[in-house]
């Protein structure tokens, strides 16, 4: 360490000769050099940059790198990440010892690095790639660092750096996200490889909030990490994961170094993101996002059981295994997980057996053992020759080879529909047997299936043929499911088909009591099965605007959908004239119950209000990009997002909603059907809809959300100004916080965030769909502070626009409806 007396001689000539620190420091500290406030060092090819720095509205000061190129300020790494500075002091320089050291208040040492080795030239370089390196001059071209900041990573996971383990120095390099934006010290989200080299378990990449873990991606299999079967050879990076006597570690590098992309742990938002700069919109979007969906909750099915995202539930036991609680499986609480149909016979070994299960996550690896020599025959022997042994799969099913041993319960698997990998589980003789019996039933099956279809011959195939075009569901009574016999959709669609006497004797037939409010297609009502279960149905009125298609629509869209902020459904019931569908119950009913009513408005803060916001915005991102089709809901309104005990925002109603395939983007209809008010004017009066008129309708919800009052016929009360045109009006005079409800103006921090909110909103509600952001967009700029774009003049700015200049039609058709929402129908629009 620096001597004390040469430590003030140094910053003794500082203060005398300020001149003798540049303003700017290329890429290089020599220990001669010292670094403060007014300096910054910069990569070669100008890329990333590091120097002093305050996050958020924090006042304290930290050193870090950044992007140097990027307006919004991206730091990527931190040096005194809970060891802030408190004031200007900050000094960074080289001491005797080789090493680098940070100085602060009172000359300090806050941070230093410690080599692996001294140095005989010592010297600080920032690279192109962002990594701080010190090293000795003289092994310039040998790429030998003395210490390196990428093996010592915060939140952000860079192209080269290796995320993982050095064996040899018994370095793990772990990513833990910032506390807060105000504050990078390490929260309690962490990113890193498991492995337990005395035990030889099988290493593999997992997200822990806590102590708890919250996310596999499954282990390396050699070719890929088996939960996550959509990492695949892309354009943009190139990945690849080193499991050595010497190392354990996952690394990517970018294909065009013009890209900018990092990966990075969001403490806020509980994901950990791919980000690509989007240069054209200078913003970060996300390339892809863990945890994706209900069945990447860590081991939310429990023991000895899969997920499958598209069954509904999701959760089902393993072959051979059974519900450990019966009663509990049904009501759809799985943590207790399943237990063995059958014990295994340790005495006789060779009575038990294995089952195959393909294109799986396999379980978690804690309670494993894994040898790359042993091939598969030898590792079925090895797992049969220890009664604790459950499980075995090759560890490269590249290569076919190596051994991987499970032992105890299975935990947190999944199942997809491609991809994944093969697991063979240990179960008793009589499963087996079981399972051959059933193979022998399905051979049987086939075979009388072709004989009759063979005899039946052309009458059959023509019956056939005019069953699918004419009709939709056909009852199975063995299997009580609903088979969908739409040729446009590639799987077919189960779901639970309850009778109408069950669903009758549920709601008390129907009594107004169990009435929770009329819909646009109906009424719908309360009801609970015998095992307490709860659940809404919607009971299709006859008289509705909602047909057959209609109904056809909601059932084939949502039973698809799975999401926290979609409503899920349970079953329905076809039965003569009567449609009705059965949803999860809604203990807090719709978000309009509460914004629209002065009483009730109350309870909802701003904060919850927020995550209300927050909440429908991730569930519209899920449905424009992240479920297998492009979904546009066309009717998004206050009363179609249901609330939970929690208060969190579901979508609901998905019975106008199109489906889009492949990169299509939008569409048009001679039929506009939607809520005025709500509606976008390229959709109203042309027809056409897109994302973009979605994003319109979330813009219009996100207003009356921060102000209480509905879009439609507000103009009465502001002289046929609409609620879009007083916001836009109030934003260009500076007063847009007047828009805020009253019960809302608490403090400051509300009054700032809703202000954003109202920014974002009249982003999305602009006269061209062009300008209006994606959900994607929308979603980063209310998770984000960066500086928002300007919107232009939004539509239906006043009570013409919204009518074409034909105001007798629209009072008219407000004096009957402006108390309350009414899904319509309007035809040849113009």
């Amino acid at each position: 360490m620096m001597g004390f007396s040469s430590l003030m001689f140094i910053f003794a000539i500082l203060s005398f000769f300020p001149f003798l620190v540049t303003s700017a420091i290329v890429d290089i500290i020599r220990p001669s050099d010292l670094m403060r406030e007014n300096t910054t060092l910069v990569s070669r090819d100008g890329s990333f940059e590091l120097g002093f720095f305050t996050p958020g509205n924090s006042k304290n000061r930290y050193l870090g790198v950044w992007y140097k190129n990027i307006p919004v300020r991206t730091v990527v790494w931190v040096a005194n990440r809970c060891k802030p500075i408190n004031d200007s002091s900050g000094l960074l320089t080289i001491n005797e010892t080789g090493d680098l050291v940070l100085f602060g208040q009172n000359k300090s040492v806050v941070w230093s690095t410690s080599s692996l080795k001294p140095a005989q030239q010592p010297l600080v370089q920032l690279l192109d790639s962002g990594n701080l390196v010190l090293r000795d001059e003289k092994d310039e071209n040998t790429g030998d660092y003395l210490w390196e900041s990428f093996d010592y990573p915060t939140d952000t996971n860079m192209p080269g750096m290796k995320i993982g383990w050095d064996l040899r120095r018994n370095l793990t390099r772990r990513l833990s996200a910032w506390k807060s934006f105000d504050d990078p010290c390490n929260g309690d989200f962490t990113y890193g490889i498991e492995l337990d080299q005395r035990r030889h378990t099988y290493p593999e990449p997992m997200i822990r909030k806590g102590s708890a873990k919250f996310y596999r991606t499954g282990p390396w299999n050699g070719v890929s990490f088996t939960g996550t079967p959509d990492l695949r050879p892309n354009p943009l990076f190139d990945y690849g994961f080193v499991y050595n006597d010497d190392e354990v570690y996952y690394i990517y590098n970018l294909k065009n170094k013009s890209v900018i992309s990092r990966i990075v742990m969001n403490q806020t938002t509980s994901v950990r993101q791919r980000m690509v700069w989007i240069e054209a919109e200078k913003i970060w979007k996300p390339y892809n996002s863990a945890p994706r969906d209900q069945c990447d909750n860590y081991g939310i099915c429990g023991a000895n059981s899969e997920c499958v995202i598209t069954n509904n539930p999701v959760c089902q036991c393993l072959k051979g295994f059974k519900p450990k609680i019966e009663e509990n499986w049904k009501a759809m609480y799985w943590s207790e997980g399943c237990v063995r149909s059958s014990p295994l016979n340790c005495r006789d070994k060779e009575k038990d057996g294995f089952l195959t299960f393909s294109g799986l996550k396999v379980p978690d690896t804690q309670f494993t053992w894994v040898n790359k020599s042993v091939n598969i025959r030898e590792c079925r022997a090895k797992c049969l020759s220890d009664c604790s042994c459950t499980a075995y799969t090759n560890s490269d099913i590249g290569e076919g080879s190596g051994c991987v041993l499970w032992f105890g319960d299975l935990f947190d698997i999944r199942q997809f529909s491609s991809g994944g990998q093969d697991l063979f589980i240990r179960v008793s003789a009589s499963e087996i047997e079981k399972a051959r019996a059933g193979r022998k039933v399905k051979k049987a099956v086939l075979v009388v299936a072709i004989v009759v279809a063979l005899a039946s011959g052309l009458i059959l195939v023509g019956y056939y043929i005019r069953r699918r075009r004419h009709s939709f569901f056909e009852e199975n009574t063995e299997t009580n499911v609903i088979i969908n016999r739409d040729e446009n959709q590639e799987d077919d669609l189960e779901l639970p088909l309850f009778s109408l006497h069950t669903i009758s004797t549920a709601t008390n037939n129907f009594s107004q009591n169990s009435k929770l409010g009329e819909g646009g297609f109906g009424p719908v009502y309360r009801g609970m099965l015998e095992g307490g279960q709860e659940f809404a149905v919607k009971r299709l009125s006859m008289w509705s605007g909602q047909g057959d298609n209609e109904f056809k629509n909601e059932v084939k869209l949502i039973a698809k959908l799975q999401h926290r902020n979609l409503v899920k459904i349970l079953g329905c019931c076809i039965q003569g004239e009567e449609k009705l569908l059965m949803y999860e119950y809604m203990p807090n009913k719709s978000l309009d119950y509460f914004i629209f009513d002065e009483r009730q408005g109350r309870l909802l803060d701003w904060p919850k209000r927020f995550q209300i916001i927050c909440g429908i915005a991730k569930g519209l991102l899920y449905l424009h990009h992240d479920s297998r089709l492009r979904i546009i809901h066309r009717d998004l309104k206050a009363s179609n997002v249901l609330l939970d005990e929690e208060m969190n925002p579901k979508i609901s109603d998905f019975g106008l909603a199109r489906t889009f395939g492949g990169d299509q983007l939008e569409g048009n209809t001679s039929k506009v059907v939607g809520t005025y008010g709500y509606m976008a004017p390229e959709y109203a009066f042309d027809g056409l809809f897109s994302i973009k008129s979605d994003v319109f309708s979330f813009g219009i919800l996100m207003l009356e959300i921060i102000c209480g009052k509905r879009s439609r016929g507000y103009y009465y009360e502001n002289n046929g100004l609409t609620l879009i045109g007083y916001a836009w009006t109030l934003l260009k005079e500076g007063k847009a916080f007047k828009l805020i409800d009253k019960c809302l103006r608490e403090s400051d921090e509300n009054i700032e965030e809703a202000l954003r909110c109202i920014h974002v909103s009249l982003l999305c509600v602009q006269q061209s769909p062009i300008d209006r952001p994606n959900m994607l967009s929308v979603v980063l700029m209310l998770s984000s502070e960066s500086t928002l774009p300007q919107p232009k003049p939004p539509g239906y700015f006043t009570e013409t626009d919204m009518w074409g200049g034909d105001q007798s039609a629209s009072r008219k058709f407000l004096s009957s409806s402006s108390k309350c929402d009414m899904t319509i129908s309007v035809v040849e629009p113009r």
